[in-house]
C-alpha cells in the first residue's frame, strides 16, 4: 500500500460519517479536518478531498448493498477517487456492459483502490464505481508533467472491453450533477485550498524567524498581510458553511463567494510569501517551494469568472449581504 494511501485510510478513521453532513456542526468538522490536511500537505488534501466526495455520492445515490461495500471499502483500508473529465477524443462509454475509453486529469491514479467514473448514457451521466483491482484498465504517466502537486499521480486512464457488473453503476442518470450538491461540493476543496495558504503563512513565518528577519517592519508588514489573507480565505469557508443549512437560496452563491475569495487570497499570498522569502523559496529543498507551486496548480479548479458572476447577481438581487 502506497504511503499516500495509508495516510487516507488513516484520515477515514477520523471522519465522523461518509455520508452527507446533517448539521452545520458536523458540516463544519468536516471542513476543518479538510483545511488541516491541507496545511499539512496539498497533495494528499487533494486526493482526501476526492475521496470525500466519492463516499458521500455512494452513500448519497447508492443502494443499501452499495451503500455495504462502501462500508467494506473504507474499513479495509480502501481509497477513492472521482474521475469525471473525459479524455478528449476518446471519453469514456458504456457498450452494454463493456468499458471504453479514458478519464483524463485522474488523481491517484495508481494509488487509489476504487474509482467514481462517470459515463454518458441515456437520461444523463451514469456513475460507476469501478473496483480498479477487477476492472482493467490502463495508466498514462506521461500527461502529468507540471511544476505543482506531482505527488497527486493525476494521469490518463483508458479502458477497452473492460467488463462491469450491474452492482458497478450507483443510482440514475443524471444524479452526479444534482444540486445543490455537484456545485455545493466545491466548499470542500475550498476548504483544502484555505489550508494550503495558512501553510504559505507559517512557512513564511518559520523562515523569517529562522533567519533573524521577522522583526524587519517591512517583513512584519507583509506577516500581517499574509495573517490577513489567510483569515480572509477560512472566513469565507465559515460562512459558507453557517449559510448551508441556514439559507436555502444563499446555498450556491456563498459556495460561489467561498471559491472567489480562495482563489483570489491563494494568489496574493504566494506573491506575498515570494517577496518575503525571496529566491530561498524557488530552491526545491526548502519547504515553502512545493507548498507555493502546489497551491498554485491546485487553485487553478475551473470557471473561476463564472463563480464570480454567480455571486455579483447573488449580491445584485440581495440573495447576499455583508453582515458581522
Amino acid at each position: 500500500m502506497s504511503d499516500l494511501r495509508q495516510r487516507i485510510a488513516t484520515l477515514t478513521g477520523e471522519l465522523v460519517d461518509a455520508a452527507d453532513p446533517t448539521d452545520a456542526l458536523a458540516l463544519l468538522t468536516l471542513l476543518r479536518l479538510l483545511y488541516r490536511v491541507g496545511r499539512e500537505d496539498l497533495p494528499l488534501g487533494r486526493l482526501f478531498e476526492g475521496h470525500v466526495d466519492a463516499a458521500q455520492i455512494v452513500s448519497r445515490y447508492g443502494d443499501a448493498a452499495q451503500r455495504d461495500r462502501l462500508a467494506g471499502i473504507l474499513r479495509n483500508g480502501g481509497a477513492l477517487g472521482v474521475w469525471n473529465a473525459d479524455l478528449p477524443g476518446d471519453g469514456l462509454r458504456l457498450d452494454g456492459d463493456m468499458l471504453h475509453g479514458g478519464k483524463s486529469f485522474a488523481s491517484g491514479a495508481g494509488i487509489i483502490s476504487h474509482a467514481l467514473v462517470s459515463v454518458d448514457a441515456p437520461g444523463g451521466r451514469q456513475l460507476l464505481l469501478l473496483d480498479l483491482a477487477r476492472v482493467a484498465h490502463s495508466i498514462d504517466r506521461s500527461f502529468w508533467r507540471v511544476v505543482g502537486m506531482q505527488r497527486s499521480e493525476t494521469h490518463i486512464v483508458r479502458w477497452a472491453d473492460s467488463p462491469i457488473t450491474p452492482d458497478d453503476r450507483i443510482g440514475a442518470p443524471g444524479d452526479y450533477v444534482r444540486e445543490p450538491w455537484f456545485s455545493g461540493g466545491a466548499l470542500r476543496f475550498a476548504a483544502v485550498q484555505a489550508g494550503g495558504i495558512a501553510a504559505i503563512v507559517d512557512g513564511v513565518r518559520d523562515h523569517l524567524v529562522k533567519t533573524g528577519r521577522a522583526a524587519d517592519p517591512h517583513q512584519a508588514g507583509r506577516l500581517a498581510r499574509l495573517y490577513g489573507l489567510g483569515e480572509a480565505a477560512a472566513g469565507a469557508v465559515r460562512t459558507a458553511a453557517a449559510t448551508w443549512f441556514a439559507d436555502e437560496a444563499a446555498r450556491l452563491p456563498s459556495v460561489a463567494a467561498a471559491r472567489a475569495a480562495v482563489y483570489a487570497a491563494g494568489g496574493k499570498a504566494i506573491a506575498v510569501a515570494q517577496e518575503a522569502v525571496g529566491v530561498a523559496a524557488l530552491f526545491h529543498d526548502h519547504p515553502l517551494s512545493a507548498t507555493i507551486t502546489d497551491l498554485a496548480m491546485y487553485l487553478r479548479q475551473p470557471g473561476p469568472d463564472a463563480q464570480r458572476m454567480l455571486v455579483g447577481a447573488a449580491v445584485a438581487d440581495g440573495t447576499l449581504t455583508v453582515t458581522l
